[in-house]
């Protein structure tokens, strides 16, 4: 019997896209685990490797050139020999292989969100779950210990996404709480009541200029610190549920929502006609967007219902197992 799914993609449904420091590439799936491409082939990681978890939400990279994995069974960092060009701090040695870190390591949420790992400045990794935001104690885990810890001055939220700002804060979106800033010693809500809106999907995002922007109930909206300016369908949107968001390193905006994605100019003043464009099927892009990255080359990644896309100024096109990458 021929298999119910397209064996040519590199994965039907892609949550996760990240770029390591030696240039690879990494995809997490839902029901085919996580996914390196270096260049030239693609190796597809699983149980014989010591990673036992189909879905992968989360990617990221820490200071010693470890990768990490967000899975809805905790953790898992892959020990790699370092960045390129770099050797490994006094003291911490090179590990290969996975290693999972769950309940007994102190993570009591095992279900990691979307955009749900980050290394911040100084190198601490942070992890957003389904019940809060862990902190990785390396020197606890070098003895053995438990090394992650609840991030007490967080209520128990619904994490759906945590990143750092320029100034060294640490914003964490929720789905049920709106948007919390750390400042590393307080903590702060932006929420319905100042004009987020409900933030279930918990796109989150900087630009330059150092404003966040923030996905609501009803669009977007951009906050400077003091105020928040909200983008709806009434300005150029395209959607009624919008999930995600990323700031492209020349300013552009894409916002994803069901059955559509628009591309945003905020440098343009509205109402002005080429402020947004929208893509639909029509234009390449399939199914439901889940994740979205720019590489360190700018070019525009994304991993919907149907596989892995990329952009070529004008249409998505498909990238599958044979390319074109």
């Amino acid at each position: 019997m021929a298999p119910d799914f397209d064996t040519t993609l590199v994965s039907q449904y892609i949550r996760s896209i990240f770029q390591d420091s030696r240039g690879h590439l990494w995809f997490g799936t839902i029901g085919e685990g996580v996914v390196r491409y270096d260049g030239k082939t693609l190796t597809y990681f699983s149980s014989p490797d010591g990673f036992h978890q189909n879905t992968v939400y989360a990617i990221n990279e820490d200071k010693n050139g470890n990768l990490w994995f967000g899975t809805d069974q905790g953790v898992y960092k892959y020990g790699a020999a370092g960045a390129p060009g770099k050797s490994l701090p006094t003291g911490v040695a090179a590990q290969a292989g996975f290693r999972n870190y769950n309940q007994k390591d102190g993570l009591s949420q095992l279900d990691i969100t979307r955009k749900g790992i980050l290394v911040d400045q100084s190198g601490r990794i942070w992890i957003g779950t389904h019940g809060g935001v862990f902190k990785y104690n390396p020197s606890a885990d070098t003895v053995g210990g438990q090394s992650f810890s609840l991030f007490n001055p967080l209520p128990p939220i619904n994490v759906t996404g945590i990143l750092e700002d320029q100034r060294g804060n640490i914003w964490i979106a929720s789905s049920n709480r709106g948007v919390f800033r750390y400042d590393g010693v307080n903590l702060s809500n932006i929420a319905e009541k100042e004009g987020l809106g409900d933030n279930y999907a918990g796109g989150l995002a900087e630009d330059k200029a150092g404003n966040m922007w923030f996905t609501m109930k009803n669009g977007i909206c951009k906050f400077d610190g003091h105020t928040l300016t909200e983008y709806t369908p009434r300005d150029g949107l395209c959607g009624t549920e919008f999930w995600g968001l990323i700031i492209e390193a020349s300013g552009i905006i894409w916002v994803t929502a069901r059955g559509c994605t628009t591309r945003f100019d905020p440098s343009l003043p509205l109402p002005h006609p080429k402020a947004f464009t929208v893509f639909t099927s029509a234009e390449g892009l399939t199914c439901c967007v889940q994740s979205m990255y720019q590489d360190r080359a700018g070019n525009m990644w994304w991993g919907a219902g149907q596989g892995l896309f990329r952009f070529d100024g004008s249409r998505f096109y498909q990238v599958k197992k044979n390319g074109p990458w």
